[in-house]
């Protein structure tokens, strides 16, 4: 962890001082002071929505990535092992330690079906290219209530934000791609079926409509709970007709499914 190079993966102290000696591009330094005003300021004196973001950031508590590109192999590849060395680390990094993962900005506007688009390759390259199998006590259909994007072994939450999200402020990002990696670990106890996780959500659900002006997205639901699917809630959407309608990606139990040789750790920056 805080190793050089632009893909590496670092803690808050390291990525701002990094910033202050002028050793990212300009694309990065924009991503990441974007982020953190986000999380740090207030909307129309409303506090951005999830507290547990806002402490995170405030405490130091998130890990850091920079990905140049959302479909070059190389590129992917790259963060693969950098989200291989994120599982490996942040169960003693921090109690609250996501993974957020700022890709370079595309360089003309694109829609939000070719946001959707980012998204789903970049989780079914992850997925194809995943070193470890597929969990057992994950099922490999989306449409299933207890399915959870999965990647090293570990279930987790990939929650994004995009410059197509002109309404609901919470999910906008004015440069580009912008993704969150949660384990389902660091839910433990807030959760839908615990009175914290029942008091964390009403709170949060009352924050977006107040931050968003807007009432909280029809999608937004619980791992797990009848009627609700996860994969929706990756990226929600602002114009139905450009959302897909079915999970765009394919789980398979198959392992491996490449060469094992593209498995192993790659060492460039």
């Amino acid at each position: 962890m805080n190793d050089p190079g632009l893909q590496s993966l670092v803690d808050q102290s390291t990525l701002r001082n990094r910033v202050r000696r002028g050793d990212l591009p300009d694309w990065a330094v924009s991503h990441y002071e974007t982020f953190r005003e986000t999380m740090l300021s207030e909307r129309d004196g409303e506090p951005f929505p999830c507290y547990f973001g806002i402490e995170t950031e405030r405490q130091g508590d998130a890990l850091y990535t920079f990905v140049p590109s959302t479909t070059h192999p190389d590129a992917l590849l790259r963060f693969r092992d950098t989200l291989l060395e994120y599982i490996d680390v942040f169960e003693e990094f921090s109690e609250r330690a996501s993974l957020v993962v700022f890709f370079k900005p595309p360089e003309e506007e694109l829609t939000e079906a070719e946001y959707h688009e980012q998204l789903w390759h970049i989780l079914q390259f992850l997925h194809v290219h995943d070193p470890e199998p597929w969990p057992e006590d994950i099922p490999t259909d989306p449409d299933d209530n207890r399915w959870e994007f999965s990647f090293g072994g570990e279930p987790m939450f990939p929650t994004t934000r995009a410059p197509f999200y002109e309404r609901r402020m919470s999910r906008y990002c004015p440069l580009g791609l912008e993704i969150t990696f949660q384990p389902r670990k660091i839910f433990e106890g807030i959760t839908a079926d615990t009175e914290a996780g029942q008091q964390a959500r009403e709170v949060i659900q009352r924050r977006i409509e107040s931050y968003d002006g807007v009432c909280p997205h029809a999608d937004i639901g619980d791992w797990g709970v009848d009627g609700d699917r996860e994969w929706h809630q990756y990226m929600l959407s602002a114009d139905a007709d450009q959302a897909p309608d079915d999970c765009p990606m394919t789980v398979s139990r198959v392992h491996p499914k490449v060469d094992p040789e593209l498995l192993k750790p790659r060492l460039e920056a």
